[in-house]
């Protein structure tokens, strides 16, 4: 079952002018006219873009002991604390 949907758009009246043109040159309603351009330019983005493949962790997630995120203080310490293991100063 197909279902419409009413909506008001704003439209340039240069543009809309040009696609009641086209609907009545071509025989159909402008209702039609703008669903196929906004089918074919959502199906020409859709297809532009290579797809990419994120990696995905095997590991589990979850917190290292001792972190507490609702205390923000000793989530800092715990930054500085491996800060300064590697090397670098406290934050």
């Amino acid at each position: 079952m197909l279902v419409c949907m009413r909506t008001t758009i704003r439209l340039d009246p240069h543009l809309l002018r040009d696609a009641k043109k086209h609907a009545a040159s071509t025989h159909r309603t402008l209702t039609s006219v703008i669903e196929d351009a906004l089918r074919e330019v959502l199906a020409r983005t859709r297809t532009s873009r290579p797809e990419i493949e994120l990696p995905v962790s095997p590991h589990r997630g979850g917190l290292m002991p001792g972190i507490d995120l609702t205390n923000s203080a000793a989530l800092m310490d715990v930054l500085d604390e491996e800060d300064l293991a590697v090397g670098r100063g406290p934050r």
